[in-house]
């Protein structure tokens, strides 16, 4: 299955699935410089290193890992971070409340509104606590077309994230989500979820009532 799920202007988006939790990893390759993203090494190192090796057709430059960005520590999340620091060497990124959880250390603590760039683009950092204390989400604003929210386990095609039915964590999540996503990105935001498949601002809106009315 290809990989390729959006070809951008300016860089391509790469996804696969890893795990029998379903897990997402994505790559996002600046087609000018070669300059990588990695979002979320889940596991397999063997199929993140073939992610790597496809990509390098998406740029007529030497493709490099610049970053490698966690969305939350969750050890589905994280498994094949160590691997593929040791086998990269690239920087790593993430939560700063989350960052002393990860199994390796974080060179960028991100708190709300930091951004992390490469040689290509930039990724906003949005801090999104409930489903734990530093989950971040990271946004690509394309300049030609509608951003690309990587949502981590916060929010999904109907829902946000597991808040172990504690009604403070799930108020905070759902008050997170509202404001800083649905109250900051158009409907035409394309969010891609640490699990399963895309879905959009627009398609998720209209539930938000009755996401805080179930309370989960």
């Amino acid at each position: 299955m290809d990989s390729l799920v959006y070809d951008l202007p300016a860089l391509t988006i790469r996804r696969i699935s890893v795990s029998e939790m379903d897990n997402n990893v994505y790559l996002l390759t600046a087609k000018a410089s070669g300059e990588q993203v990695l979002i979320d090494a889940a596991d397999n190192l063997s199929a993140i290193r073939q992610l790597l090796a496809d990509a390098a057709a998406d740029t007529s430059a030497a493709p490099r890992l610049a970053l490698i960005a966690t969305t939350h520590q969750h050890w589905d999340h994280v498994r094949a971070l160590p691997e593929l620091v040791a086998a990269t060497g690239a920087p790593t990124a993430a939560g700063a409340d989350d960052a002393d959880a990860l199994p390796v250390p974080v060179d960028r603590r991100l708190a709300h509104g930091d951004t992390v760039a490469v040689d290509g683009f930039q990724l906003e950092a949005v801090h999104l606590r409930g489903h734990t204390p530093g989950s971040i989400a990271f946004v690509y604003r394309d300049p030609d077309g509608p951003p690309h929210i990587f949502s981590g386990d916060s929010l999904f095609p109907g829902g946000v994230g597991n808040t172990q039915k504690d009604p403070e964590r799930f108020n905070s999540l759902l008050a997170d989500v509202t404001d800083r996503l649905f109250g900051t990105y158009p409907d035409a935001a394309v969010v891609h979820p640490g699990h399963g498949k895309p879905t959009t601002l627009g398609a998720e809106r209209p539930h938000l009532d009755e996401w805080r009315a179930r309370g989960w």
